[in-house]
């Protein structure tokens, strides 16, 4: 799975979990990669990292929320590095299960919006510039359940979540054009912060609360990031990892999204 010539565009590339990982293995992979976060600092720590693996980063501090730091973002990767042959949207709000109906705007902001932004984008350029391109974009398992079997969860992230993957599956159809958007829809990932909240909980508390028994690790979700990215047999498909399983599996495409219509009482 080669990116050797492509230039890669990751958006919350500053994070110490899923877009660290990620940035390194498009690079190692031979991605140039543009590494854009609102956190500046901690974008230039990934690009640093990219440089010590022998792989090339640039920086570009971006707000995804912001349509024009968007626009600007994507400008920059055709200016600096020659066009934008993949674009990965990793940004995300903070998840913040203990106040579901606070901060929503924000969530829906990052996670929906600016996907949707940087996509708009990286497909204008794609499309000028003639030779195709792929973008992943990533969703949530919390999204895909029709009810919640146990406590947790915040309302305004599984929204934000859901839509990323409608949004994947309408652009199907510009696979004609050679531009794949495909979605990566990971369980439980072993980012620090979700260590922690695990290792809080007893072990013998932790299945009624929907905790898997492992985590999918970072380098895994990077690993189908490039997978996504490169397989040039998938375009609109919906990639799912649930955390206890040892491999993805796709949702067949056209699903219906349930399994079965219950009678009315």
């Amino acid at each position: 799975m080669s990116l050797k010539n492509k230039v890669a565009l990751l958006t919350g590339a500053g994070g110490v979990g899923c877009g660290r990982a990620i940035a390194r293995r498009l690079a190692k992979a031979g991605a140039a990669v543009v590494c854009c976060d609102l956190d500046e600092l901690g974008a230039h720590e990934t690009a640093k990292l990219v440089a010590k693996d022998g792989g090339r980063a640039v920086v570009r501090s971006c707000d995804v929320r912001v349509a024009e730091q968007v626009e600007d973002a994507i400008a920059f990767a055709v200016r600096e590095l020659g066009a934008v042959d993949v674009l990965v949207n990793d940004a995300s709000a903070p998840f913040r299960p203990q106040a579901p109906l606070e901060n929503w705007a924000d969530t829906i902001a990052t996670d929906l919006v600016g996907t949707m932004l940087a996509t708009r984008a990286a497909i204008d350029v794609m499309r000028r510039g003639n030779r195709g391109g792929a973008i992943v974009n990533l969703g949530s398992t919390s999204a895909l359940g029709h009810g919640r079997t146990h406590p947790g969860g915040s309302p305004a992230y599984d929204v934000a979540k859901a839509g990323v993957v409608r949004l994947t599956t309408t652009l199907a159809s510009l696979g004609a054009e050679g531009i794949r958007v495909n979605c990566l829809v990971p369980d439980w990932i072993a980012t620090p912060e979700v260590d922690e909240y695990v290792d809080s909980v007893p072990v013998e508390e932790r299945a009624a609360l929907g905790i898997p028994s492992k985590l999918t690790t970072p380098a895994e979700i990077a690993d189908a990031v490039l997978r996504l990215a490169t397989d040039e047999s998938l375009a609109g498909r919906v990639m799912v990892w649930w955390s206890n399983e040892d491999a993805p599996r796709l949702i067949p495409f056209g699903d219906r999204g349930y399994v079965t219509l219950e009678e009315l009482p």
